[in-house]
């Protein structure tokens, strides 16, 4: 009986792995259980759904499977073949090379026979090569690694758009939320609006200037939700919501060694290496040619004119050395693509500093003048607080003050959305997260 519990026990649990499995995917990757998106989760589902990145990781299975490819030159190559002929011939003839160059004699020295069969293998080996078999091989490996570059520039490229696009759709979130706010409250203040006409004209305006505000707010948003759709690649009309924070953050890190940084992690520098080191390959290569390759090559086979009686053995040795017109213009082109490709790499490195300078200086400049904008703001909304607790909410007065406070409010999301972009593109300019 108690066998009988446990074996059930154990089959209730193995019943509930695929329900667990598929519960932690969706946490972990594209959120497919909780559509409240956080930027973590909305940077996985955007990977998940970018047929850009999609394709440079299945660039990178095929580039994987080319140095196996490569690593197969360094083995026998093996042949099996069996072949069934029917012949009328004067003369004898030797059959092309799809069917083996066999030799078919004559009719006088074959005795009339009109048919000849025939099973064989046949390895050959290359002993010696040039060093092209190697350095096949270190042009594959080179290749993998570019190909891997190109899959982090798409990532790095997908991530940062991803980014830019979550903390906008923020900004709108809580700009949107705090027109909004702001307006019911106008409007609780002004039910009856009194005064002399002028003065309600003047009044009304500003509740119009507000209401105006409030509309390309709530547009703002919009645009945002649906660039944030497009960037994660759902439907347009998909229904999601992002959670984050949206304050202002302090990087500690200086110039210097930001760009050591940048120079280890970004991937376009690395791509120009590879690059080089391709084109070092290529000149290898192409040096390779004035060497011979030593093949050694057997073969066994069963043959005869109706059973398969007779046999053929053979090892062989052969030397060959290729004569290429076009030897010496290869190497001057090889050479030209590796100063090329020299040329490029010190460019990228040029550009890769300037990038890492011009986002570090905005993202100092948006530190203070978000703490400055954030602590004017601070002040104005303690003391609308103490306005509305100690004076009239009535008249134009109170109107032109929420006017000046909604600017200061815009003001200030504004910065702290500006320092979270300057911070997205100084991390994608360094190629790390910081």
């Amino acid at each position: 009986m108690k066998k009988r519990c446990g074996l059930i026990t154990l089959l209730l649990l193995l019943s509930c792995v695929p329900s667990w499995a598929q519960k932690e995917y969706g946490l972990r990757f594209s959120s497919l259980i909780n559509d409240n998106l956080t930027l973590e989760n909305a940077i996985r589902l955007g990977l998940e759904n970018n047929t850009e990145f999609l394709t440079a990781q299945q660039e990178i299975t095929v580039a994987e499977k080319k140095v196996n490819e490569a690593k197969f030159l360094y083995l026998p190559q093996f042949a099996l073949q069996g072949t069934a002929t029917w012949y009328d011939l004067d003369y004898p003839m030797v059959l092309p090379e799809a069917v083996g160059n066999r030799f078919l004699p004559g009719q006088v020295i074959s005795e009339k026979r009109d048919q000849f069969f025939g099973v064989g293998v046949t390895a050959t080996q290359y002993l010696y090569s040039g060093g092209r078999i190697h350095n096949t091989l270190k042009m594959a490996r080179a290749n993998l690694k570019q190909t891997q570059s190109r899959y982090e520039i798409v990532k790095n490229t997908t991530v940062l758009n991803i980014k830019k696009s979550f903390y906008n759709l923020l900004f709108a979130q809580k700009y949107d939320e705090f027109m909004q706010q702001t307006l019911d409250r106008v409007h609780a203040w002004n039910a009856r609006p009194g005064g002399d006409f002028w003065n309600q004209i003047r009044m009304q305006n500003a509740l119009a200037q507000l209401q105006a505000q409030r509309n390309e707010a709530a547009h703002r948003l919009t645009q945002a939700r649906l660039a944030m759709l497009v960037n994660l690649n759902k439907e347009l009309n998909a229904s999601f919501s992002i959670t984050g924070d949206f304050q202002p953050v302090t990087l500690h890190w200086d110039l210097p060694q930001l760009n050591l940084r940048a120079m280890e992690f970004r991937p376009e520098l690395k791509s120009a290496i590879y690059a080089l080191e391709l084109d070092n390959i290529s000149i290898d290569l192409a040096l390779s040619k004035r060497y011979p390759d030593i093949i050694l090559n057997g073969s066994y086979e069963q043959l005869g004119a109706d059973t398969l009686g007779d046999t053929n053995k053979q090892i062989s040795l052969a030397v060959r050395l290729p004569l290429p017109y076009n030897f010496s213009s290869q190497i001057a082109q090889k050479k030209a693509e590796q100063k090329k490709s020299s040329l490029r790499r010190s460019q990228i490195e040029d550009k890769i500093r300037v990038q890492v300078a011009n986002s570090y200086a905005e993202v100092n400049f948006w530190q203070q003048e978000v703490l400055a904008r954030q602590e004017t703001f601070n002040r104005l909304t303690a003391l609308l607080d103490k306005a509305v607790k100690n004076s009239s909410t009535q008249g134009l007065a109170p109107l032109e003050a929420v006017q000046a406070y909604t600017q200061t409010a815009y003001n200030y999301l504004d910065a702290v959305r500006q320092e979270l972009l300057a911070k997205s593109e100084l991390e994608w300019a360094v190629g790390q997260d910081l």
